[in-house]
């Protein structure tokens, strides 16, 4: 059982964490599947991977439940937790790193049912093929296909669309950081999409915008207001979050905000700030 929790936790965390959008979530379910599994006779874990994958889903799926009531009285929006992915080549780092969405993604998987979220998140990525998806989750596979259709309807997404960002970052932020620091209004507008959208969660915990902002002009607007407002006091500081590049607002030691953002075209469609205490755990 070791070597199996050795070989599966990173696979399953990521599964986990997808299907739920809460690291800390995540990983009670690892640890709650790992202990059921102790108790499972060795001949039904003759295809472990599967075995597993199957106790994790059926377990985020029940945990939806209850998850989806708390968020009917959370204070503002709600923003999944965001992780901190560290560069460094381990074979666990490689494995979230690389069956992760992205963060944009995770937010638009709020709007499935936690079935649908699963097809999705087993598909598109963990790349199980659809008889793989259908014996895990007990449906068939036609079907599995239709909620897959239906869950990119939904979320708004193509087949052609990419699930995972793997466009460099490294440009653009290079360019937004110079704009905020000369104070640069024109300079930012030109950075930002015509759609663009701030969403910062706070959870009643902390300061944050209790609806979207949107337009252009208001965005750089925060933006820049925002950015002179912590400088000199604050720092602001490039980092990877979710396998992309994103932001921490840092105070000494002490992490503030989690700033995870979504290109289009080489321009900012979404950013979105995490400011509740309580998700800054893993960043």
């Amino acid at each position: 059982m070791e070597e199996l929790y050795d070989q599966y936790k990173a696979l399953l965390f990521t599964l986990a964490y997808q299907l739920t959008g809460s690291a800390a979530d995540a990983e009670d379910a690892v640890q709650d599947v790992f202990v059921k599994a102790h108790d499972v006779h060795p001949e039904r874990l003759e295809e472990p991977k599967a075995y597993l994958c199957r106790m994790v889903t059926n377990h985020c799926l029940n945990q939806q439940k209850s998850a989806r009531k708390r968020r009917e009285i959370y204070v503002g929006p709600w923003l999944p937790e965001p992780i901190r992915t560290p560069e460094a080549d381990t074979v666990e780092t490689t494995v979230v790193r690389f069956d992760l969405l992205s963060y944009a993604m995770l937010v638009l998987l709020e709007r499935l049912s936690p079935t649908e979220r699963a097809v999705f998140v087993l598909r598109e990525a963990l790349g199980f093929e659809y008889a793989e998806i259908a014996d895990l989750i007990g449906k068939r596979e036609a079907n599995c296909r239709k909620m897959m259709s239906r869950a990119r309807s939904k979320m708004g997404v193509s087949e052609k669309e990419p699930v995972k960002n793997d466009a460099d970052e490294k440009e653009w932020i290079n360019r937004f950081l110079v704009s905020l620091e000369q104070g640069n209004i024109d300079h930012l507008l030109s950075l930002l999409t015509e759609d663009v959208m701030f969403v910062a969660d706070g959870g009643g915990k902390a300061l944050a915008y209790k609806r979207p902002i949107q337009t252009r002009d208001y965005v750089a607007r925060v933006l820049l207001d925002g950015f002179q407002s912590i400088q000199g006091k604050l720092h602001l500081e490039p980092v990877p979050l979710n396998g992309e590049t994103g932001f921490v607002i840092r105070s000494g030691n002490e992490i503030l905000a989690a700033i995870c953002i979504q290109l289009r075209h080489g321009k900012l469609a979404r950013m979105y700030a995490v400011r509740n205490p309580d998700k800054l755990a893993r960043v």
